[in-house]
């Protein structure tokens, strides 16, 4: 499992926790979030958000 950071503020979406809060699932990866979905702290889109190559 992966994890990616909103380059705008830095969160992290970190696909085996997911985001239930939002709506995502445990285990979700992050290509399978819909396009049109928001980071939930700043509102960019998924092309704002980049792979962390380390996990934190």
């Amino acid at each position: 499992m992966a994890q990616y950071m909103c380059g705008p503020c830095g969160w992290i979406y970190d696909e085996e926790l997911g985001d239930p809060e939002h709506g995502l699932a445990p285990g979700t990866l992050f290509a399978d979030i819909p396009d049109d979905w928001r980071c939930p702290e700043c509102g960019v889109g998924k092309d704002d958000f980049y792979l962390l190559d380390f996990v934190i």
